[in-house]
Protein backbone atom coordinates (compact mmCIF):
# COMPACT_ATOMS: atom_id res chain seq x y z
CA UNK A 1 0.00 0.00 0.00
CA UNK A 2 1.43 3.37 -1.03
CA UNK A 3 1.98 5.87 1.77
CA UNK A 4 2.96 9.49 1.34
CA UNK A 5 4.83 12.00 3.46
CA UNK A 6 3.42 15.51 3.60
CA UNK A 7 5.27 18.06 5.67
CA UNK A 8 7.02 15.19 7.44
CA UNK A 9 3.69 13.50 8.29
CA UNK A 10 2.82 10.03 7.00
CA UNK A 11 -0.44 9.88 5.07
CA UNK A 12 -2.39 6.92 3.72
CA UNK A 13 -4.90 8.04 1.03
CA UNK A 14 -8.41 8.07 2.45
CA UNK A 15 -7.34 7.85 6.09
CA UNK A 16 -8.88 10.09 8.74
CA UNK A 17 -8.57 10.73 12.48
CA UNK A 18 -10.27 7.55 13.69
CA UNK A 19 -7.87 4.72 14.54
CA UNK A 20 -8.70 1.83 12.23
CA UNK A 21 -7.42 -1.78 12.32
CA UNK A 22 -4.34 -2.54 10.26
CA UNK A 23 -5.08 -3.66 6.70
CA UNK A 24 -3.27 -6.95 7.27
CA UNK A 25 -5.44 -7.97 10.24
CA UNK A 26 -8.66 -6.94 8.45
CA UNK A 27 -7.64 -8.84 5.31
CA UNK A 28 -6.78 -11.97 7.29
CA UNK A 29 -10.15 -11.85 9.06
CA UNK A 30 -12.10 -11.55 5.80
CA UNK A 31 -10.18 -14.43 4.22
CA UNK A 32 -10.73 -16.55 7.33
CA UNK A 33 -14.47 -15.77 7.25
CA UNK A 34 -14.55 -16.74 3.59
CA UNK A 35 -12.94 -20.11 4.25
CA UNK A 36 -15.27 -20.82 7.18
CA UNK A 37 -18.43 -19.80 5.32
CA UNK A 38 -21.38 -22.10 5.99
CA UNK A 39 -22.62 -24.25 3.10
CA UNK A 40 -25.76 -22.12 2.73
CA UNK A 41 -23.67 -19.04 2.08
CA UNK A 42 -21.39 -20.93 -0.28
CA UNK A 43 -24.37 -22.06 -2.34
CA UNK A 44 -25.72 -18.52 -2.60
CA UNK A 45 -22.24 -17.38 -3.63
CA UNK A 46 -22.39 -19.68 -6.67
CA UNK A 47 -24.89 -17.38 -8.38
CA UNK A 48 -24.12 -14.08 -10.08
CA UNK A 49 -26.69 -12.34 -7.88
CA UNK A 50 -24.29 -11.35 -5.14
CA UNK A 51 -25.71 -9.59 -2.06
CA UNK A 52 -26.35 -5.86 -2.60
CA UNK A 53 -23.26 -3.73 -2.04
CA UNK A 54 -22.33 -0.07 -1.74
CA UNK A 55 -19.39 1.23 -3.78
CA UNK A 56 -17.83 4.60 -2.97
CA UNK A 57 -15.82 6.42 -5.62
CA UNK A 58 -14.06 9.53 -4.43
CA UNK A 59 -11.47 12.17 -4.89
CA UNK A 60 -8.91 11.96 -2.09
CA UNK A 61 -9.65 14.36 0.76
CA UNK A 62 -13.47 14.28 0.73
CA UNK A 63 -13.94 12.05 3.79
CA UNK A 64 -15.49 9.01 2.08
CA UNK A 65 -13.98 6.46 4.46
CA UNK A 66 -15.38 8.27 7.50
CA UNK A 67 -18.84 8.22 5.89
CA UNK A 68 -18.43 4.52 5.09
CA UNK A 69 -17.69 3.76 8.74
CA UNK A 70 -20.85 5.60 9.84
CA UNK A 71 -22.97 3.70 7.30
CA UNK A 72 -21.34 0.47 8.49
CA UNK A 73 -22.28 1.18 12.10
CA UNK A 74 -25.89 1.82 11.07
CA UNK A 75 -26.31 -1.14 8.72
CA UNK A 76 -23.85 -3.80 9.85
CA UNK A 77 -22.13 -3.94 6.45
CA UNK A 78 -18.39 -4.55 6.50
CA UNK A 79 -16.10 -1.84 5.09
CA UNK A 80 -13.35 -2.77 2.62
CA UNK A 81 -11.14 0.16 1.66
CA UNK A 82 -8.33 0.62 -0.82
CA UNK A 83 -5.70 -0.41 1.71
CA UNK A 84 -7.39 -3.75 2.46
CA UNK A 85 -8.08 -4.47 -1.23
CA UNK A 86 -4.51 -3.78 -2.27
CA UNK A 87 -3.10 -5.75 0.66
CA UNK A 88 -5.01 -8.86 -0.45
CA UNK A 89 -4.42 -8.33 -4.17
CA UNK A 90 -0.65 -7.90 -3.75
CA UNK A 91 -0.20 -10.66 -1.16
CA UNK A 92 0.72 -13.85 -2.98
CA UNK A 93 -0.82 -16.12 -0.33
CA UNK A 94 -4.03 -14.13 0.19
CA UNK A 95 -4.62 -13.47 -3.51
CA UNK A 96 -4.30 -17.20 -4.24
CA UNK A 97 -6.91 -17.95 -1.58
CA UNK A 98 -9.37 -15.38 -2.93
CA UNK A 99 -8.82 -16.48 -6.53
CA UNK A 100 -9.36 -20.12 -5.55
CA UNK A 101 -12.55 -19.22 -3.68
CA UNK A 102 -13.77 -17.19 -6.64
CA UNK A 103 -12.96 -19.83 -9.23
CA UNK A 104 -14.72 -22.55 -7.23
CA UNK A 105 -17.93 -20.51 -7.12
CA UNK A 106 -17.73 -18.83 -10.55
CA UNK A 107 -15.83 -21.26 -12.82
CA UNK A 108 -14.32 -19.30 -15.70
CA UNK A 109 -16.28 -16.16 -14.82
CA UNK A 110 -13.29 -13.99 -13.86
CA UNK A 111 -11.51 -14.43 -17.18
CA UNK A 112 -14.79 -13.75 -18.98
CA UNK A 113 -15.32 -10.46 -17.13
CA UNK A 114 -11.74 -9.25 -17.50
CA UNK A 115 -11.57 -10.21 -21.16
CA UNK A 116 -14.73 -8.24 -21.86
CA UNK A 117 -13.12 -5.13 -20.35
CA UNK A 118 -9.51 -5.44 -21.50
CA UNK A 119 -9.53 -7.89 -24.37
CA UNK A 120 -7.65 -11.17 -24.37
CA UNK A 121 -4.23 -9.63 -24.94
CA UNK A 122 -4.44 -7.14 -22.07
CA UNK A 123 -5.96 -9.66 -19.69
CA UNK A 124 -3.13 -12.10 -20.17
CA UNK A 125 -0.59 -9.61 -18.85
CA UNK A 126 -2.60 -7.86 -16.16
CA UNK A 127 -1.98 -9.99 -13.09
CA UNK A 128 -2.86 -7.22 -10.63
CA UNK A 129 -6.24 -6.71 -12.33
CA UNK A 130 -6.98 -10.43 -12.12
CA UNK A 131 -6.12 -10.52 -8.43
CA UNK A 132 -8.04 -7.33 -7.69
CA UNK A 133 -11.19 -8.53 -9.46
CA UNK A 134 -11.11 -11.91 -7.73
CA UNK A 135 -10.65 -10.17 -4.37
CA UNK A 136 -13.60 -7.83 -4.92
CA UNK A 137 -15.94 -10.54 -6.21
CA UNK A 138 -14.98 -12.96 -3.44
CA UNK A 139 -15.52 -10.42 -0.65
CA UNK A 140 -18.79 -9.18 -2.18
CA UNK A 141 -20.06 -12.72 -2.55
CA UNK A 142 -19.64 -13.39 1.16
CA UNK A 143 -22.08 -10.66 2.21
CA UNK A 144 -23.18 -7.08 1.64
CA UNK A 145 -20.13 -4.84 1.70
CA UNK A 146 -19.17 -1.16 1.52
CA UNK A 147 -16.22 -0.82 -0.86
CA UNK A 148 -14.25 2.43 -0.76
CA UNK A 149 -12.16 3.28 -3.81
CA UNK A 150 -10.40 1.35 -6.59
CA UNK A 151 -13.35 1.54 -9.02
CA UNK A 152 -15.24 -1.39 -7.51
CA UNK A 153 -18.51 -0.08 -8.97
CA UNK A 154 -17.05 -0.94 -12.39
CA UNK A 155 -16.23 -4.52 -11.34
CA UNK A 156 -19.42 -5.80 -9.72
CA UNK A 157 -22.80 -6.46 -11.41
CA UNK A 158 -24.29 -2.96 -11.74
CA UNK A 159 -27.78 -4.02 -10.66
CA UNK A 160 -26.35 -5.23 -7.32
CA UNK A 161 -24.54 -1.99 -6.48
CA UNK A 162 -25.41 1.41 -5.05
CA UNK A 163 -22.65 3.49 -6.65
CA UNK A 164 -21.89 6.78 -4.89
CA UNK A 165 -19.40 9.41 -6.03
CA UNK A 166 -17.99 11.97 -3.56
CA UNK A 167 -16.48 15.13 -5.01
CA UNK A 168 -15.18 18.53 -3.87
CA UNK A 169 -12.99 21.31 -5.22
CA UNK A 170 -9.20 21.09 -5.06
CA UNK A 171 -9.20 23.99 -2.59
CA UNK A 172 -11.64 22.26 -0.24
CA UNK A 173 -9.73 18.98 -0.34
CA UNK A 174 -6.39 20.68 0.19
CA UNK A 175 -7.70 22.49 3.27
CA UNK A 176 -9.14 19.28 4.76
CA UNK A 177 -5.94 17.36 4.15
CA UNK A 178 -3.79 20.15 5.61
CA UNK A 179 -5.97 20.33 8.73
CA UNK A 180 -5.99 16.56 9.18
CA UNK A 181 -2.19 16.37 9.06
CA UNK A 182 -1.50 19.72 10.77
CA UNK A 183 0.59 20.90 7.82
CA UNK A 184 0.33 23.97 5.61
CA UNK A 185 -1.85 24.05 2.52
CA UNK A 186 1.29 24.82 0.49
CA UNK A 187 2.69 21.48 1.64
CA UNK A 188 -0.53 19.55 1.07
CA UNK A 189 -1.44 20.91 -2.38
CA UNK A 190 1.37 19.43 -4.53
CA UNK A 191 1.05 16.04 -2.85
CA UNK A 192 -2.68 16.04 -3.56
CA UNK A 193 -1.88 16.77 -7.22
CA UNK A 194 0.44 13.75 -7.23
CA UNK A 195 -2.20 11.47 -5.67
CA UNK A 196 -4.84 12.71 -8.14
CA UNK A 197 -2.50 11.98 -11.06
CA UNK A 198 -1.76 8.49 -9.77
CA UNK A 199 -5.48 7.84 -9.32
CA UNK A 200 -6.10 8.92 -12.91
CA UNK A 201 -3.32 6.62 -14.14
CA UNK A 202 -4.82 3.72 -12.19
CA UNK A 203 -8.23 4.10 -13.86
CA UNK A 204 -6.60 4.39 -17.27
CA UNK A 205 -4.50 1.27 -16.73
CA UNK A 206 -7.17 -0.88 -15.10
CA UNK A 207 -10.41 0.27 -16.76
CA UNK A 208 -9.15 2.18 -19.81
CA UNK A 209 -11.12 5.30 -18.82
CA UNK A 210 -9.85 8.84 -18.29
CA UNK A 211 -12.52 10.23 -15.97
CA UNK A 212 -15.34 9.02 -13.75
CA UNK A 213 -18.50 9.69 -15.74
CA UNK A 214 -21.50 11.00 -13.80
CA UNK A 215 -23.62 8.40 -15.60
CA UNK A 216 -21.85 5.58 -13.73
CA UNK A 217 -23.37 6.54 -10.36
CA UNK A 218 -26.67 6.41 -8.50
CA UNK A 219 -25.68 9.44 -6.41
CA UNK A 220 -23.09 12.21 -6.52
CA UNK A 221 -22.46 14.08 -3.27
CA UNK A 222 -20.49 17.33 -3.26
CA UNK A 223 -18.85 17.52 0.16
CA UNK A 224 -18.11 21.20 -0.28
CA UNK A 225 -21.84 21.90 -0.12
CA UNK A 226 -22.87 18.97 2.09
CA UNK A 227 -20.30 18.99 4.87
CA UNK A 228 -22.06 16.89 7.52
CA UNK A 229 -20.68 13.35 7.46
CA UNK A 230 -23.73 12.16 9.42
CA UNK A 231 -26.13 13.61 6.84
CA UNK A 232 -24.12 12.17 3.94
CA UNK A 233 -24.17 8.77 5.64
CA UNK A 234 -27.93 8.92 6.18
CA UNK A 235 -28.50 9.79 2.52
CA UNK A 236 -26.41 6.82 1.42
CA UNK A 237 -28.08 4.48 3.90
CA UNK A 238 -31.59 5.56 2.85
CA UNK A 239 -30.77 5.17 -0.85
CA UNK A 240 -29.29 1.72 -0.24
CA UNK A 241 -32.29 0.47 1.72
CA UNK A 242 -34.77 1.92 -0.79
CA UNK A 243 -32.96 0.66 -3.88
CA UNK A 244 -32.81 -2.93 -2.65
CA UNK A 245 -36.08 -3.03 -0.71
CA UNK A 246 -34.42 -3.52 2.67
CA UNK A 247 -35.94 -2.72 6.10
CA UNK A 248 -35.81 0.99 6.95
CA UNK A 249 -33.82 0.41 10.15
CA UNK A 250 -31.47 -2.15 11.66
CA UNK A 251 -28.54 -4.15 10.36
CA UNK A 252 -28.81 -5.43 6.81
CA UNK A 253 -25.50 -7.23 6.26
CA UNK A 254 -25.72 -10.90 5.24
Amino acid sequence: MVKYFIGGKEYTPGAYAKKRPEAESVAQKYISDMEKAPERMRRSFSTVNIPPCICFSRKIGVGALEIADIVSNRTGLKVVDREVLEHIATSNELSKKTFRAFDEKYPGRLKEVLSAIYGEKSFAGNEFARQLFSTVFSLAGMGSTIFVGRGTHLMLPRERVLAVRFIASKEFRTKRLAEALSVSEDEASPKLDQIDAEQKDYFKNIFNVDIASAYEFDMIINREHLRSTELAARLVETAFREKFGLPSTGHTGE
